[in-house]
């Protein structure tokens, strides 16, 4: 062939196709050189197959002959898929059609835009119909599975002649063990201009799916997720790795692999620590007390994220049999009064915050992350008068921004191509009576903004898609990390919806700014199970001056960590129950962090112990006269 026109062929591969098709009908065999390596290959395992390019249907129909039995049989694949296949069909459903298989490229999902459904359908298109190789030729489905890889498939690259007006792109997922699972296809009527740009957005929904699939398998087990760049940690690139309660590696997904330069065989079975250098105990407690752990492999440093700790781990200690306490000692049974036990300023902000829910006023809720915002939105429900009613929490941060709106707001049946049959009701619904919870409310877009500023001021919400409105009874509790003050002074959040959301407004104490430390780590036991365990009072001591930047989500975890690894017997967990790493942290003295309140209140506190309360001496070492110190002590909070 000549390399002008090689290279022509090269720049056109559809064109290409179109010459082959030709040679072969006229010729009677596949010319060389004109199909990419992977289609050349499909288009011989189709020969191989007996089909021919004209024929109508290709081979007869592989239908299954229990679509309810088949359906049930991939229920789980089509609940980790759905929200990728919502996603798509949002975003291209007017485009075309977003398709799932399973690993024999059957179908089990279509949705999309009904004028290139409708001709497909003619052509075996539904639930159950196999699109292997065998059956339909080259198309990206079936040569997906084969190729186990990702691939786009341009008009006349397909096989048949009857499908050669469709560009397709697909992608496989895998398991947690590296077992084909599925397919996810993107397929649109003529020629794709941008089929890379298609590919990595399939490739990036077929991810996430493996992800989901990833957690659904090893929900029982510890899961650590990594990457060597820190950004890409939550996302659909990040490393999977399942342990076991020894710290042996039970699962690790195909990214991690690739991270680790390791295939899967070699990495199945061996310690954490011969992985990242670091023993699965001071991982995990690593992981708690910064979130985000940095370790040094021979792969280079590694950014680690503990996703899931289960509570299986936790020890099956007998429960002892205690006396039931007096009436002077029967704990108040108020959701809002036990959630701010032994805080005063908090009991007058939560009753305060409780008052406005009954008065329909909106409660926002400021902490630092892990400071237990939805802990305070569920004690202020529960203490209401609907607490009979449906609690909804919506996390704004975690939902994508193009689902943002009809998770919140719901749609009508056919509001959107590919939009779910009967419709879905918004979260806003499905709290009406009841209470609605928007956690990180800071995140929310600001085009999202607009409009739930006024279902707020009208009390009534319209699903996507038109119908009437809906007349919402709800109690709104906002929460946010953030400074909303600072955001809406940028332009990053609506001033006008501050101050709709900003009725009441909660500060809640970090866990070292908390003065009820010892019987919130009772609490946090109980809720484990283990009310009979205690802590050593020496323990119980190092754990009260910790910083706890992971506030009681890093409590939690430390104590679920604990109860782990004490022996059935045992009911008073001590410093044998903690890592090494752990306690090294406990006995660093302070470190000098955070605002700058805080940095005087260590600096005081410091100054006072080395000088055994002496307030002049302390005084005096800080270069601070006595009067400005015991002002500074009252401000905060020190005795």
């Amino acid at each position: 062939m000549a390399p002008r026109l090689r290279q022509d062929l090269i720049s056109d591969p559809v064109h290409a196709a179109r010459i082959a098709r030709e040679r072969l009908q006229s010729e009677g065999q596949l010319p060389e050189g004109y199909l990419r390596d992977e289609i050349a290959a499909s288009w011989r395992r189709s020969l191989d197959a007996g089909l021919e390019c004209s024929s109508d249907q290709g081979r007869i129909i592989d239908d299954v002959s229990d679509l309810i039995a088949f359906r049930d049989q991939h229920e789980l694949l089509l609940h980790v898929a759905m929200p990728e296949i919502e996603q798509l069909t949002h975003q291209f459903g007017d485009q075309g059609l977003v398709l799932l298989a399973n690993a024999d490229a059957r179908l089990l999902s279509m949705e999309g835009c009904d004028h290139v459904l409708s001709p497909l359908k003619r052509m075996a298109l539904r639930q159950g119909v196999s699109w292997s190789e065998d059956n339909r030729g080259t198309n990206a489905l079936g040569t997906a599975v084969v190729e186990r890889r990702a691939i786009v498939i341009n008009e006349e690259e397909h096989f048949l002649d009857n499908i050669a007006h469709f560009s397709c792109a697909s992608s496989p997922f895998f398991d947690a063990d590296g077992q084909l699972m599925g397919v996810l296809d993107l397929t649109r009527i003529g020629r794709n201009d941008q089929p890379q740009d298609t590919l990595g957005i399939i490739q990036l929904a077929a991810r996430n799916i493996e992800g989901r699939l990833f957690a659904s398998q090893y929900q029982n087990q510890v899961v650590i997720a990594f990457h060597p760049r820190q950004q890409f940690l939550r996302s659909a690139w990040q490393g999977l790795v399942a342990l076991g309660e020894d710290g042996h590696v039970l699962a690790i997904n195909e990214q991690g692999c690739q991270l680790l330069g390791r295939a899967r065989e070699l990495l199945v079975g061996k310690t954490i620590d011969e992985l990242v250098g670091e023993s699965v105990g001071v991982l995990l407690n690593t992981c708690l007390r910064q979130r985000i752990a940095s370790v040094q492999t021979r792969a280079g440093e590694l950014y680690c994220e503990l996703l899931q700790f289960p509570d299986r781990l936790l020890p099956a200690t007998p429960v002892k049999q205690i006396s039931p306490p007096t009436r002077q000692q029967q704990p108040s049974t108020d959701p809002v009064e036990h959630f701010a036990a032994d805080e005063p300023r908090l009991q007058r902000s939560m009753r305060m915050a409780a008052r406005a829910m009954g008065q329909e006023i909106p409660v926002l809720l400021h902490g630092e992350t892990g400071s237990g915002k939805e802990v305070a939105a569920k004690a202020l429900h529960d203490g209401s008068l609907r607490r009979k009613q449906p609690f909804v929490a919506v996390n704004c941060a975690a939902i994508p921004e193009g689902l943002i709106e009809s998770e919140l707001f719901g749609y009508r049946e056919g509001a959107f191509t590919g939009s779910r049959k009967g419709g879905m009701m918004g979260r806003f619904q499905q709290a009406n009576g009841g209470t609605l919870f928007l956690d990180e409310i800071g995140d929310m877009p600001l085009s999202i903004q607009a409009r739930l500023l006024r279902v707020l001021q009208e009390r009534m919400v319209a699903p996507l898609g038109g119908g009437e409105e809906v007349a919402l009874d709800i109690a709104l509790i906002g929460a946010t990390h953030r400074n909303l003050k600072q955001m809406v002074a940028e332009g990053t959040f609506r001033e006008d919806l501050y101050y709709r959301l900003n009725g009441i407004s909660v500060s809640l104490p970090a866990l070292r700014e908390r003065k009820n430390f010892n019987a919130l780590c009772q609490r946090l036991l109980a809720q484990l199970g283990c009310s009979e365990v205690s802590l050593d009072p020496d323990l119980q001591g190092q754990l009260v001056e910790y910083a706890w930047p992971g506030n009681f989500r890093q409590l939690e975890m430390v104590l679920k960590v604990a109860l782990a690894f004490m022996e059935p017997q045992e009911t008073v967990l001590t410093d044998e129950h903690l890592s090494d790493d752990f306690l090294q942290e406990l006995d660093a003295p302070p470190a000098l962090r955070g605002t700058l309140q805080e940095t005087q209140e260590v600096l005081i506190r410091q100054a006072l112990e080395q000088h055994k309360g002496k307030v002049t001496a302390a005084a005096e070492a800080l270069g601070v006269s006595r009067a400005t110190l015991y002002r500074r002590m009252k401000a905060l909070g020190i005795d």
